[in-house]
C-alpha cells in the first residue's frame, strides 16, 4: 500500500467510539490548513464516523486502509477547523 505523505500521526488504538473521532478533531485543529493527519484506530465504528465527518466538514478524507486489527485514515485539514 502506498500511503499519502502526512504531517502528524495520531494513534487512537484501544479507544472506543466516539473517542477516535473526537481526538482526531482536536488534532486537526492543531494543524495548518492543507496539512495531513494520519489516524490509526482499532474501533470498527471509525469506518462510519470518519467518512461521515469529512463529508459534513471542509476536511478531505484522502485515503483509508484497514486490516484485521486496525483502520487507518489520512485526512487533509480544510480551511476552517
Amino acid at each position: 500500500m502506498s500511503s499519502p505523505p502526512f504531517d502528524h500521526e495520531l494513534d487512537t488504538s484501544g479507544l472506543s467510539c466516539p473517542m477516535p473521532l473526537l481526538k482526531a478533531k482536536l488534532a486537526l485543529h492543531q494543524l495548518e490548513p492543507g496539512q495531513v493527519l494520519k489516524v490509526i484506530a482499532t474501533d470498527a465504528g471509525s469506518l462510519r464516523d470518519f467518512p461521515a465527518y469529512t463529508r459534513v466538514s471542509d476536511h478531505e478524507l484522502l485515503q483509508t486502509f484497514s486490516d484485521e486489527q486496525r483502520y487507518i485514515y489520512w485526512i487533509r485539514r480544510g480551511a476552517s477547523a
